[in-house]
């Protein structure tokens, strides 16, 4: 887990030993969603605060993209009714990259044709599954581009780090995967981005584990 040449935070690598896991082979969709809003009457936390941007408007005709403006409480609260879980940083970072390392889901060289990123043009989300050439080892979708994804993890620093951070802490939780708009050297297996527990954006989801 982790690598040497990223950002600091993705230093130094380390070796995890993670029990047997299951992991969802696709973002959850806006479908999924509408459905666990309609047998709960959940609110998400962008719609609580008012927020101008929030789930309902962005799903309009797009069933199949993933869900957006979801925040870390919003995905917890739709893995645990399905009896699942968000999976933890560790799960995520090896559904992605599988054991060899890789930097990409696919391999270890950039290729922009394998994902929803800023290369894409599209500037927004896209079905989920849309890049089947880009899949993980495990079969997984979208672990690069589309939307970042809520983990279960706080922000904390790796073993043995040397690197500090004033988000570090028990206060922001981590995202993986990158989103629509990102770069080459945000969309690798190992980055790690982090933002607080209510906070939702258009280009941030999710998927379960268990």
């Amino acid at each position: 887990m982790g690598c040497d040449t990223g950002e600091p935070d993705e230093q130094p690598p380390h070796e995890v030993d993670l029990p047997a896991f299951e992991i969802d082979q696709f973002e959850v969709t806006n479908a999924d969603f509408a459905r666990f809003v309609e047998a709960t009457g959940y609110q998400t936390d962008a719609e609580k605060q008012g927020l101008s941007g929030n789930w309902r408007d962005a799903a309009a005709g797009k069933d199949n993209h993933p869900v957006v403006y979801v925040s870390w409480n919003d995905a917890q609260a739709f893995c645990q009714w399905l009896g699942k879980r968000l999976p933890t940083e560790a799960e995520w970072e090896k559904a992605a990259r599988g054991t060899d390392g890789r930097l990409y889901p696919w391999g270890n060289d950039y290729d922009p044709t394998k994902l929803n990123g800023k290369d894409s043009g599209v500037r927004g989300t896209m079905p989920v599954g849309s890049f089947p050439a880009g899949a993980s080892p495990y079969g997984c979708m979208d672990m690069a581009g589309n939307v970042w994804e809520w983990t279960a993890d706080w922000y904390e620093p790796y073993p043995d780090s040397t690197f500090h951070s004033d988000y570090f802490g028990q206060k922001y939780r981590v995202l993986r995967g990158g989103g629509w708009f990102e770069t080459a050297a945000w969309a690798r297996t190992t980055v790690r981005n982090a933002n607080s527990e209510t906070a939702a954006n258009d280009d941030v989801g999710f998927r379960c584990a268990r």
